[in-house]
């Protein structure tokens, strides 16, 4: 939705120009208006609390600024309508709710501000969303009923995507001031978290009571913002779900110039104006078969999130990581069942072969999983997650306090993309699966029974802790363990309950995949 910006100013609102207290409502209206450092919002209430809606944090990334660093937002006058989401940035159509269309936009850096009834200065969760760093949006998760629930101010964040974020080139090298171009989405992270230190205290937040989290791509974001120098201070913690994928890796400057380079061939240009020139649509067209994400190098990135960590260069802060007991299902799916082509036993041990090796076939027996499909997919998702996850706990254990789980609801019903695919394939807990038990996932509320229900009340307990006070617990639930070496298992109470496991490392063949890793 394009953000309106009320103009003509009432006697009322132009009596508003004096800074306001956190929330503060409009008078007669009833709609609360906050001053930020750029400018006056107007939001609204609803029956869970505030929320101030498409708020930008940094001036549109197109023309002249598109691959440079986020700017400054300039002021505005008057009260800017606060009540509807921003436009999602560029991307392609996917088959989740509300993206069944492509979005050309690139004026999209904006933020959401969800705040709970009240005048208590409150810690703040910050959400990076998941995507695979090509899609998505601040809006995919709803987290009014979180914060209300959890005593916290929610602020979720676009930031550019794709090509739109993460091309890398020589030329814009030497635009940057460190020499290393491709990190403007994550730097468009900084951006918003620096946003929330100047403005949150007057939406009723903390400043310095931040905890970053995100899930999938944005849980690699947080691994990755941890990493960086230029994020220490922003936040006090961060929570990885699923994030921890392919040990947080990021791509080396020359990899990513030799990619950059590609992809301005692939359109014809040998020069940054040429690229400038190129319409969002054709940038989009163009970018597919690349692969997008941060670059190490430079000022924001020195080194691999896994070295920062393991030196101990890496903010020194509490985290959340974990991982689904059943995340590969996910892609085993659209690799495979998706296209009416389900794996077959015939081609199960070529598909091994070829996408692992002999070993991981003689590991991954056919006759212990109900499908060819499923038992790739458990391989998958041992080797993508569960055990990126473990070792990331390992890593970050010697560094500060890490505390793990494992979502493991094979109950749970698939998120609302999967839903709406009307499919018999059994998804169990797989990547995504938790994020409906946190928040509105896309706006929707989830259809979960009653134990899952209660789940999802002591999921919310946890995380909702964290951010409060660092950390995870829920009453009358163990406590969310601090270590490498023991995981909470999150399950429904037919199914065992929440408890803590020590196997969790040998029920997904760590061994096979950690030798592979080192290899």
């Amino acid at each position: 939705m394009i953000r309106r910006i009320a103009i003509g100013l009432t006697a009322l609102a132009a009596a508003l120009v004096t800074p306001l207290p956190a929330a503060q409502a409009a008078a007669a209206g009833g709609d609360p208006v906050v001053r930020t450092e750029a400018g006056l919002v107007r939001g609204e209430t609803n029956a869970e609390g505030r929320q101030f809606l498409g708020i930008p944090y940094a001036e549109p990334p197109v023309g002249k600024l598109r691959w440079r660093e986020p700017h400054a937002v300039q002021p505005w006058q008057g009260v800017r309508s606060a009540k509807g989401f921003g436009n999602k940035c560029v991307q392609t159509s996917s088959w989740d709710p509300g993206y069944e269309h492509p979005s050309y936009t690139e004026d999209c850096l904006d933020l959401n501000v969800y705040v709970p009834e009240g005048s208590a200065r409150r810690s703040v969760l910050v959400w990076f969303h998941g995507g695979g760093l090509t899609a998505g949006a601040g809006q995919d998760v709803v987290p009014d009923t979180f914060a209300r629930q959890t005593g916290t101010v929610v602020v979720t964040v676009n930031y550019r995507l794709g090509a739109m974020g993460f091309l890398a080139t020589s030329a814009l090298d030497g635009e940057t001031h460190d020499g290393v171009s491709g990190n403007f989405g994550m730097l468009d992270q900084q951006a918003a978290l620096r946003w929330v230190r100047a403005n949150i205290g007057r939406f009723g937040g903390d400043p310095g009571r931040v905890t970053i989290a995100g899930e999938s791509a944005g849980g690699r974001s947080v691994c990755t913002q941890l990493a960086s120098p230029t994020a220490r201070g922003l936040f006090r913690a961060g929570i990885i779900e699923s994030g921890a994928y392919g040990d947080c890796g990021a791509r080396t400057h020359q990899e990513a110039v030799t990619q950059g380079a590609d992809f301005a061939k692939k359109l014809g240009c040998t020069t940054v104006a040429c690229l400038r020139g190129k319409s969002a649509r054709e940038i989009l067209e163009a970018q597919g078969d690349f692969d997008w994400g941060p670059v190490t190098g430079g000022a924001f990135l020195p080194v691999q999130p896994e070295q920062a960590i393991a030196t101990g260069t890496a903010s020194r802060v509490p985290v959340i990581n974990g991982s689904n007991k059943d995340e590969g299902r996910l892609f085993a799916f659209s690799a495979f069942d998706l296209n009416g082509t389900p794996l077959t036993a015939e081609r199960y041990p070529v598909v091994m072969r070829n996408d692992f090796d002999e070993q991981a076939l003689q590991r991954y027996p056919l006759s212990a999983f109900p499908t060819p499909t499923i038992a790739y997919a458990t391989a998958l998702g041992d080797t993508l997650f569960s055990c990126s996850a473990l070792r990331l706990d390992g890593l970050l254990a010697a560094r500060g306090p890490v505390y793990s789980y494992e979502f493991a609801d094979r109950t749970s019903p698939p998120f609302a993309s999967l839903r709406n695919l009307h499919t018999d394939f059994d998804f169990g807990a797989t990547h995504v699966n938790e994020v409906q038990y946190l928040f509105k996932h896309f706006g929707l509320e989830s259809p979960l029974n009653a134990e899952q229900r209660a789940l999802s009340r002591q999921m919310v307990r946890y995380w909702g802790s964290f951010v409060r006070d660092g950390v995870p617990r829920a009453a009358g639930q163990p406590a969310m363990p601090a270590g490498p070496d023991v995981v909470l298992s999150l399950k429904t109470a037919s199914k065992g309950g929440n408890t803590l496991s020590t196997s969790v490392h040998q029920e997904h063949r760590c061994d096979l995949w950690d030798g592979a890793s080192a290899g």
